[in-house]
């Protein structure tokens, strides 16, 4: 049977999500995406690449009935689901005297409840058919408390989702199912919308042992080896993928 990826966050054209999406099509894999934006053209390069069917709905993550609907649309045009990649995420670089309570709770709806959300629709499935990959995106500014460009409030929903992947992994115990999370360092993607100069770039790209900022497609090579069988061994574990800019 053809395997199904579920990736939450693939609208943006220079985004994680998206690279993910264009990665496992080229694996084989139906692919679903949902986004509040940009999923249909996700889908679109998604069968283009080589994916054998896709599905693209406008997926708010934030809200369990966006999120049912949407994850039970996939599920009935789509194979079963065998892997999820949770990526939806925001950031922000307000400092922390400057956080609004609207902001903070902003950023933690998408980042961890978004994540919880999806994992809770989509978890059921998978412990029942007794087989399945479920991948977070954190940050490494979750590891090392901020200093790359999200602040307090993104490095404590980040840290967050390495305590859900942690907890999770071990509940999901014996079923077949593992759960692992990545933390990337700074990506060059449009998360950062123009707030970050190209100096500043530079400067987080000379920080690292490789001398440059990571890709969308560095972060996609590890989510498709999270899924592979390869990586039948790992669950509850944290990925780094920062080319040596935090060693630890």
């Amino acid at each position: 049977m053809t395997p199904t990826i579920l990736i939450t966050g693939g609208g943006s054209a220079r985004g994680i999500g998206r690279a993910t999406a264009l990665r496992f099509a080229r694996l084989g894999y139906a692919v679903a995406v949902l986004d509040l934006e940009g999923a249909g053209e996700t889908a679109g390069l998604a069968g283009r690449a080589g994916s054998p069917a896709t599905f693209a709905a406008r997926c708010d993550v934030t809200e369990q009935a966006s999120v049912a609907d949407a994850v039970r649309a996939a599920e009935a045009a789509l194979p079963p689901v065998t892997v999820l990649a949770n990526i939806a995420g925001i950031s922000s670089p307000t400092r922390f005297e400057n956080i609004t309570l609207d902001e903070w709770e902003r950023i933690f709806a998408v980042n961890v409840r978004g994540t919880f959300l999806v994992t809770q629709a989509v978890l059921p499935g998978l412990r029942a058919r007794g087989y399945g990959r479920i991948v977070n995106l954190s940050s490494v500014s979750g590891q090392r408390g901020g200093g790359v460009f999200g602040a307090s409030h993104y490095s404590a929903s980040k840290a967050a989702v390495l305590g859900l992947t942690r907890s999770l992994a071990r509940e999901c115990a014996g079923q077949g199912v593992t759960v692992n999370a990545i933390a990337p360092s700074m990506v060059d993607t449009d998360i950062t919308h123009g707030a970050m100069t190209e100096d500043r770039k530079a400067e987080l790209a000379a920080t690292t042992l490789v001398g440059r900022l990571a890709t969308a497609d560095d972060v996609a090579g590890v989510v498709a080896f999270l899924a592979s069988p390869e990586a039948a061994y790992l669950t509850g574990a944290t990925i780094d993928v920062n080319g040596g800019s935090h060693l630890h």
